[in-house]
């Protein structure tokens, strides 16, 4: 229930990290869920979830409307073509929707959609915010003057991270000179991987390609210099004992295993010796060349051009009296003048030059998240000519992951520099089918495969060790690490402040993202025991597991029935993968993730989880049946 407030009262809107110092008027909560020190507070979050539907909805149509927004009755998507039939648009940050990252303005957009529908009929005097955020203070100034609302801003100090003199110097430069240096940076860095791989690609005798990252690679596979990824878990076994070739293009991503470009090079080389012939192997920078970037900065100057006039763009979403504008501003200024462009025309000029020189494929898959390099790989694929193309999500689909939805609308062909699709979405089982049904997507582009990354929880594993239950007073806690740092920042410092509230002991193994080390020093009130074990085996050893609300390996620990409790980051929505799903806790401060760690692991757990998530089948029956091309 929400507190109706008296006519004419104060409202402060507390955008601040700790407790409320004060207790005058209303508080509504910004980026908190709410605790017990402030229990008449209300939480703008918890708003959100209760119209979210209504506001993703709101938020997905602006984005299609501004798209579609006309400047001397041309489309802002069709000012941004740079390649018959295609748009730079569909690469922008508008149209992907990242909202999983450290930025903020489309969760504050749709905050603010919650604040002006929780405002009707309500009567204030006076808004007094207190924040950092000048954006968020813009947008709430505007709106209580267009009300006849006193506002005031009260402004606290942002923290701001260090950064080093070479970078400060950097970020003072203008947008285009910091997109130069960054190319110029890039160039240098992947060059060792010019044309490794290259003669295989030209003379390659197979058709079907299969586009993946150079990451997340299997250790013990690559000392052995065979190519074998989690991403594609058996597939690549199955197809080459079906007398597939396949040919690989990664993405290359710096990690551990393979940390610079020149140890990417000897990697590809030793794939392609290894292979026999059965597969090719390529990085998408196999395919720099002067020629491309020649390609890359006339596209760039095509575009600025082109798009002089979008720098009058001001829109806001049709029926909201608060102008959220403000919040992506500087974001438009920029969309077509730094680091993001020269990348994204980069990416796309690379494919075209790699899609080009290769022979006619039958069949492509690619990993889809939605990312912006998918829609330039979905065009160059077709341009080229080659048949089929697949997007596959390899992981879960989130609800508040809006890099997977668009406005219905937006799946309407009409031939012009349209929303590139793949002709098929491969789906991993009942919960990634339901999100694109929900989302609008068009049912007849949809297929039901196996989830290759979770095929092990169908096999039979050893119940929870006996010893768990005999280990009175203490709790075993498996922490999984995300892929944000300031997630998993948040996620070891609320369990660290979980020690004063609890009676029994934490027995705690962390597994990090491989892309996100945790070290145990900046947690010394913790016992740590660090691994990078497989899932399977630390689940089954553990009471509880403790996760972001943002890593999908929550799914695994749901799927192999143990108790989860995720930690929600007050700075973005409910991005878990396992919102909703019964059984699950939430903990927004270290007292309720005390409690809720304790609770969780004596709660009885669904044994649904996998038939809820995935589609499993050992045999790839499905992935047999659409890779041969019987679903059309």
């Amino acid at each position: 229930m929400t507190k109706r407030m008296s006519p004419a009262e104060k409202l402060f809107i507390w955008d601040a990290e700790g407790p409320l110092p004060f207790r005058v008027g209303i508080t509504l909560l910004w980026r908190s869920y709410g605790d017990s020190a402030s229990p008449d507070a209300l939480s703008i979050l918890k708003l959100v979830e209760e119209q979210s539907d209504s506001f993703k909805d709101r938020y997905l149509s602006w984005i299609y409307d501004l798209g579609e927004q006309r400047f001397k009755n041309r489309r802002v998507i069709d000012l941004l073509a740079f390649r018959p039939g295609f748009s730079y648009w569909w690469m922008t940050s508008f149209s992907e929707k990242y909202n999983s990252g450290n930025s903020s303005r489309i969760t504050d957009s749709i905050r603010l959609m919650a604040f002006e529908n929780w405002m009707r009929g309500r009567t204030v005097s006076r808004v007094v915010l207190v924040s950092s955020n000048a954006l968020l203070s813009e947008c709430l100034r505007s709106w209580c003057i267009n009300s006849e609302i006193e506002f005031e801003w009260r402004r606290i100090k942002a923290k701001k991270k260090p950064r080093s003199i070479l970078k400060r110097l950097y970020h003072v430069l203008p947008n285009s000179m910091q997109a130069l240096i960054w190319l110029l940076h890039y160039l240098i860095d992947r060059w060792p991987l010019k044309g490794r791989g290259l003669r295989e690609w030209k003379s390659t005798k197979g058709d079907l390609c299969c586009f993946s990252y150079l990451f997340n690679l299997v250790p013990e596979a690559l000392k052995e210099g065979r190519y074998d990824s989690r991403y594609w878990a058996s597939l690549p076994d199955e197809l080459h004992d079906d007398g597939y070739h396949i040919n690989w293009l990664h993405l290359y991503e710096k990690d551990e295993l393979v940390p610079t470009a020149r140890d990417a090079a000897a990697v590809i080389e030793q794939f392609n010796r290894s292979a026999c012939g059965s597969q090719t192997h390529v990085t998408l920078d196999t395919f720099l060349s002067v020629q491309v970037v020649f390609r890359v900065l006339r596209d760039w100057f095509r575009l600025l051009i082109a798009a002089r006039e979008l720098r009058k763009m001001h829109c806001s979403p049709k029926g909201l009296d608060i102008d959220i504008w403000p919040l992506f501003a500087g974001e438009w200024q920029c969309l077509l003048n730094g680091n993001k462009v020269v990348s994204n025309l980069l990416v796309y000029n690379l494919f075209e030059s790699a899609m080009k020189i290769l022979p006619q494929q039958r069949l492509g898959v690619f990993l889809q998240e939605n990312q912006s390099w998918e829609f330039g790989l979905v065009h160059a694929w077709k341009v080229a000519a080659h048949r089929r193309l697949i997007g596959a999500p390899h992981s879960t689909v989130r609800y508040w992951d809006l890099r997977y939805f668009f406005d219905p609308r937006s799946y309407c062909r009409n031939g012009v520099n349209e929303l590139p699709l793949p002709d098929q979405v491969a789906l991993n089982g009942n919960a990634a089918l339901e999100a694109y049904r929900k989302g609008m997507y068009p049912e007849k582009n949809l297929v039901e495969v196996e989830a290759l990354r979770y095929l092990y929880l169908q096999e039979d594993r050893k119940e929870k060790s006996c010893t768990l239950s005999s280990d009175v007073g203490i709790l075993h806690v498996l922490v999984l690490g995300d892929y944000l740092a300031d997630n998993t920042k948040l996620q070891m410092q609320m369990l660290e402040q979980t020690l004063p509230f609890l009676s029994t002991t934490l027995d705690i193994t962390v597994k990090p993202h491989p892309n996100c080390p945790i070290d145990p020093a900046d947690y010394p009130l913790l016992k740590l025991t660090m691994t990078m074990d497989p899932l399977w085996k630390l689940l089954s050893g553990c009471d509880v597991a403790c996760t972001s609300a943002t890593t999908s390996a929550a799914v695994d620990a749901y799927c192999c029935n143990v108790p989860v409790v995720s930690v929600l980051n007050p700075q973005s929505l409910n991005l878990s993968p396992l919102r909703d799903r019964e059984g699950v806790f939430f903990a927004s401060n270290a007292r309720e993730l005390a409690g809720m760690l304790v609770s969780a692991s004596s709660s009885s757990i669904s044994a649904d989880g996998n038939r809820l998530f995935f589609t499993l089948n050992s045999g790839l029956s499905r992935w047999r049946k659409l890779l041969h091309g019987d679903i059309k």
